[in-house]
């Protein structure tokens, strides 16, 4: 089955996205910016968001309002922060449970190079061969040794063989951490690529300009979840993000935008 039509859910006709992550209350503890989730979901939608990536729980009670948006599944969970330990994340749902509730995509995390990398990607490949069969997209995050891994060894060269082991195993889509030199990372990935937003940013116009020279270097758009729910503003840092990602905007008429002028 081809996947043309659920990804054209995600994606709009330049190609690029801006994907909302929503899944982290599945994890932390602090996350004040989705207590109130009717709310942020339409701030998010109003200010242009193209698809939103969360958990099971949140597609099944609020599919109405995320309805105006594409929808991707997260099909694995990271270790609480109740667990002192960290270990692979093991899958908490399938292909058909993302087919059942509607959802346009799915979503796994993979750490290429941590100790427990043979499970991480076994479990990538598995979705994959799934995905394969139900002609559902596939967005794998792929993140050198795992989120706890010293930046020092997200470099561009390991990010970018991340991102291609994630294209060799059959990924749809790519969620990969942004580095000076990401033009190496794109150009070895023949699948879209996004960056992920990471921690929260105190300047919003240094966000801008990373996602700025993310897409000239060829990312295909953002998947960020607290530089957008966490802001004083949602609606209007979506619309600026989307001003960047869909009409080229420069960093600092973004910031005009966010600033509401």
């Amino acid at each position: 089955m081809d996947k043309t039509r659920r990804l054209s859910r995600i994606f709009r006709e330049d190609g690029r996205t801006l994907i909302v992550a929503m899944d982290h209350a599945a994890h932390m503890k602090n996350v004040p910016g989705l207590n109130n989730l009717p709310h942020i979901i339409e701030e998010i939608s109003r200010g242009g968001a193209d698809a939103i990536l969360t958990t099971f729980g949140i597609a099944q009670r609020f599919s109405k309002a995320l309805s105006r948006m594409g929808l991707i599944l997260r099909l694995d969970g990271a270790p609480t922060e109740l667990n002192p330990s960290s270990g692979p994340m093991p899958l908490y749902f399938s292909v058909e449970d993302a087919l059942r509730i509607g959802a346009d995509a799915v979503a796994v995390t993979s750490g290429p190079g941590c100790l427990s990398e043979h499970v991480e990607l076994s479990k990538l490949a598995r979705v994959s061969s799934e995905c394969f069969r139900w002609g559902m997209p596939l967005l794998a995050e792929m993140v050198p040794g795992g989120f706890d891994s010293p930046v020092e060894a997200r470099t561009s060269e390991n990010v970018a063989l991340a991102a291609r082991i994630a294209c060799e195993l059959g990924a749809d889509i790519v969620k990969a951490p942004y580095v000076d030199g990401y033009s190496r990372v794109t150009s070895s990935c023949y699948v879209p690529v996004v960056i992920l937003g990471g921690a929260r940013r105190d300047s919003a116009l240094e966000l801008f300009k990373t996602v700025r020279a993310a897409l000239d270097s060829g990312a295909k758009g953002v998947a960020m979840g607290r530089n957008v729910w966490g802001a004083p503003h949602p609606t209007l840092m979506t619309r600026a993000l989307a001003s960047i990602i869909h009409e080229n905007v420069s960093p600092e008429e973004a910031v005009r935008i966010l600033e509401g002028i």
